[in-house]
């Protein structure tokens, strides 16, 4: 018998949109993308690049959501993936 996969709901929390780097967006690693609004929602979403309409929620975002600021999300989303951002 196998155990289906978790699924995750996206919280808004931004740090999919603000840790990795998106070459597509011209986005470096650890800065927040151009489009991300105030509210951490993605203000072209409806024209949003397919690798980020592709992004699905996984554990880390359960992990990083709860976090009380963006650069406290993006500093332990980056330490999971062991990339040394500061």
């Amino acid at each position: 018998m196998t155990t289906a996969a978790p699924v995750y709901e996206c919280v808004a929390c931004g740090a999919c949109c603000a840790a990795p780097d998106i070459s597509t967006l011209n986005k470096p690693l650890g800065v927040p993308c151009k489009n991300l609004g105030p509210d951490h929602l993605c203000t072209i979403y409806e024209d949003r690049p397919a690798v980020c309409r592709n992004y699905k929620p996984d554990w880390i975002c359960a992990e990083v959501a709860p976090l009380p600021t963006l650069d406290a999300r993006v500093a332990r989303f980056l330490e999971i993936y062991g990339l040394g951002y500061t």
